[in-house]
């Protein structure tokens, strides 16, 4: 395995070392707030009785509802004057996550952004185009800060604009591209269009903030020509994006286990699920200091994957993000989340990777779900009938109930600068 500059090659008892030390830390930074402390109490766990990481499932979960209770600076444990920054979650319901920062905490937010660039293969001889959300949100100041980090050349341009993207990626001469799955797919599509691939030096891309399927990534890799694409993991109660990537392997991401541990627990019972079975993703902090996690219910769905990566690097992986415990999709009685559609979609070498699910109800108080997905670029349609049936039957077999499939064009669906909206429910 090559040195890095960044990620710490640690072997198994020195990671657990690792992480029984930050679990020391972050409960005696926990207590001092007044709301953990609150949390501690009601479930008769102390602090100083963590003798082991064992110990972890003694200790109380927590969830966004504490982080909406405390506003606007929730689950504090430094002085308000410590925080020299603050972001915020995209507050679709309810008053906004905002988290606090630290000095130390912004500096390690950039420093497990540059793990990521560094084993994605970026040095300090690359140019990073920044294509992701400023402001409040985290991943603009995650990228932009972990690439001057690393040392690359950085052009902030933040999502949209596509136009100002191409001047600047011919112009510039960017070797990586950051951006959303759905923005890089359309710079892809827009590149391919203007015939404008031999006049770039892009060899990467970075997507983060929404699933992306094998179909995406392929497609994005051929569009624009590029030595590899991977996946970035994230949120913004975990600093922001740079918490996990995939290597080259893409055989899972490998998440920062000195940084973090995670548990894959049942969303119901909270109880532990075997290792690579399916189950809510919980995070707890080791290093964070202005609001350290503790037991954090993410409400993403994932499993942790057994084994040393082919890579070889030693730090645990995650599969990808399947879906959110909170975001199911219930349909005649039946759970579905959307990651089940992409591995479905995925395994058709006649469809292309982007889908729309709508879903009504009928005079009859019936539920009916139709799954609208863009044909291959290089499908002709002839086989449609074929192709719609089979699905529906592979469809019916895996989720229990009846879907109806409709086919589309290619790049028919629409596409955006941001997160694809592939939800639509109109019950």
């Amino acid at each position: 395995m090559k040195p890095f500059r960044f990620i710490p090659q640690l072997d198994e008892e020195q990671m657990r070392a690792a992480q029984l030390e930050g679990l020391r830390y972050t409960l005696a930074q926990v207590v001092k707030s007044p709301q953990y402390r609150a949390k501690l109490d009601a479930c008769g766990a102390r602090a100083e009785d963590v003798s082991s990481l064992d110990d972890l499932r003694r200790l109380p979960t927590s969830d966004a509802e504490d982080l909406r209770e405390g506003y606007p600076f929730p689950l504090l444990c430094v002085p308000e004057k410590e925080v020299i920054r603050i972001h915020a979650s995209s507050g679709t319901t309810g008053r906004r996550k905002i988290l606090a920062y630290t000095r130390r905490d912004v500096e390690m937010f950039s420093t497990q952004m540059a793990r990521c660039f560094e084993l994605a293969g970026l040095t300090e001889e690359d140019r990073m185009q920044v294509a992701v959300g400023y402001g409040l949100w985290t991943a603009g100041a995650g990228f932009q800060g972990g690439s001057e980090m690393l040392g690359m050349l950085t052009i902030p341009v933040g999502p949209g604009n596509l136009e100002m993207h191409l001047q600047l990626l011919r112009d510039a001469g960017a070797t990586c591209f950051g951006a959303t799955a759905s923005m890089a797919l359309l710079l892809a599509e827009e590149v391919e269009r203007a015939g404008l691939r031999c006049k770039l030096r892009l060899k990467k891309v970075i997507c983060g903030a929404e699933a992306r399927s094998e179909k995406m990534r392929l497609a994005i890799e051929d569009k624009l020509g590029l030595e590899a694409s991977f996946d970035i993991g994230g949120m913004t109660e975990m600093y922001g994006p740079g918490t996990a990537i995939d290597c080259a392997a893409h055989a899972g991401l490998h998440y920062w286990a000195d940084l973090f541990i995670i548990e894959v627990l049942d969303p119901e019972t909270l109880e532990p699920v075997a290792e690579g079975e399916v189950g809510e993703m919980v995070v707890t902090s080791l290093r964070k200091e202005a609001v350290p996690l503790l037991r954090y219910r993410t409400h993403d769905l994932t499993r942790l994957l057994p084994g040393r990566c082919p890579c070889g690097l030693n730090m645990p992986r995650h599969d990808k993000i399947l879906g959110r415990s909170d975001d199911m999709i219930i349909y005649r009685g039946v759970n579905i989340y959307p990651g089940q559609l992409m591995e479905i979609i995925g395994d058709f070498r006649e469809l292309g990777g982007e889908y729309q699910m709508e879903l009504t109800r009928d005079e009859h108080s019936l539920e009916h779900l139709l799954l609208t997905v863009e044909r291959a670029r290089e499908s002709g349609g002839a086989e449609d009938a074929e192709l719609v049936g089979a699905l529906e039957r592979r469809l019916r077999k895996t989720l229990l109930t009846r879907v109806e499939v409709r086919l589309t064009d290619y790049a028919s669906l629409p596409r955006t600068f941001g997160k694809s909206k592939r939800v639509v429910d109109r019950r």
